[in-house]
């Protein structure tokens, strides 16, 4: 892997809008993959997408990969107060961190405050309900599916009350807290939550300011996330909804390889979410999952407007924030391929569609 990326600076027309209202603009970002990549090279990768012309970075927060063949597994909020140092426009954010198991509502409310003060206008937090391979690993304990959805509704309310800086004294169904938090956000940090099934979409719009979330579930249960946030009397139009968007640039031969180490995916949710260790996950991948179905609703593609079109289809469903995730091992050169062919393209169409509205 080149250390350094020799395209020049591809700045996005919307990249330099650090409000959160940005977020709910159109925007494409990198998936920092730290299943995959130690944190050092990630931190590398982030400032090459920034170059390139991405808006943002998402982070996976785990505590072991998916599976054992991914070979890493680093913080990913160490990644994100690094790479800060070395960008200047990205948005930082996780999909997702847990907050209701390994990390307790508070530490994260402080973390995300602490990112926020160094980085403003630039660090968003992605919530969910976690995975056994990190919840029940880290700490022998793993609720059913209520228990763990109603920890994360608890756990978001408290996260909440502590970025007001006022004392927070609860004691809920789940967590006791008797606290205050002393440096918070000067600017909103905005708090997306997972959601890949019909009921926890309905919990997203609902709890959250925006969702993360695939474009299957997206597709098929787009409503619930509306109807959510519509009881909450919340304004759609205002919340960011980010999706993931797995690609390769190369061919059905190139795609094989990176299909390996993410076999889990079709069952990443049913069941896969439920087993505790990466090597039982890995076998149960490789015998069930065939790796023509793992990649059968990736853009596998070395034609930048095959990437475009993918990019732009979801833009028009309504998403505002759209995630590429690319697990070939030369991630650089992914980047300026995409910084070089497809993401002017999409930032030219915008721009046009900007003016002509």
């Amino acid at each position: 892997m080149k250390s350094e990326t020799s395209i020049e600076p591809n700045v996005s027309p919307l990249s330099v809008d650090r409000s959160v209202e940005s977020l709910t603009k159109p925007s494409v970002g990198f998936m920092l993959a730290h299943e995959q990549f130690p944190v050092p090279e990630l931190v590398s990768i982030g400032q090459a997408a920034e170059q390139a012309g991405f808006d943002f970075v998402a982070n996976s927060d785990h505590f072991q990969p998916w599976q054992d063949n991914e070979g890493h597994c680093g913080l990913a909020w160490v990644t994100m107060s690094a790479l800060g140092q070395k960008t200047h426009r990205l948005w930082m954010g996780t999909t997702v961190t847990c907050p209701s198991y390994r990390y307790n509502p508070g530490v994260v409310a402080e973390a995300f405050a602490s990112l926020s003060l160094l980085y403003p206008g630039r660090v968003f937090l992605g919530l969910g309900s976690g995975e056994a391979l990190n919840e029940e690993a880290a700490t022998g304990s793993w609720g059913k599916w209520d228990e763990r959805s109603e920890r994360l509704i608890e756990a978001t309310e408290l996260i909440r009350r502590l970025w007001t800086g006022k004392p927070v004294t609860h004691q809920g169904r789940h967590f006791t807290l008797n606290a205050r938090l002393y440096d918070v956000p000067r600017e909103p940090v905005p708090i997306l939550m997972a959601a890949n099934g019909p009921k926890a979409m309905r919990r997203a719009g609902k709890y959250a300011d925006g969702l993360v979330t695939d474009p299957k579930t997206w597709k098929e249960h787009r409503a619930e996330f509306e109807a959510g946030a519509r009881d909450a009397g919340k304004n759609l139009k205002e919340m960011p909804v980010l999706v993931e968007r797995f690609v390769i640039v190369g061919n059905q031969q190139d795609a094989r390889e990176p299909a390996e180490l993410w076999r889990f995916i079709p069952k990443a949710w049913n069941p896969y979410y439920n087993v505790r260790d990466p090597k039982v996950i890995q076998d149960r991948a490789q015998a069930e999952l065939t790796l023509e179905k793992v990649c059968e609703d990736w853009t596998v593609s070395a034609n930048p407007e095959d990437h475009v079109k993918a990019v732009q289809d979801l833009l028009d469903s309504g998403v505002t924030m759209v995630n590429i995730h690319n697990a070939q091992a030369d991630q650089k050169r992914v980047i300026e391929f995409y910084g070089r062919e497809v993401l002017p393209r999409i930032h030219k169409s915008l721009t046009a569609a900007a003016g002509s509205s």
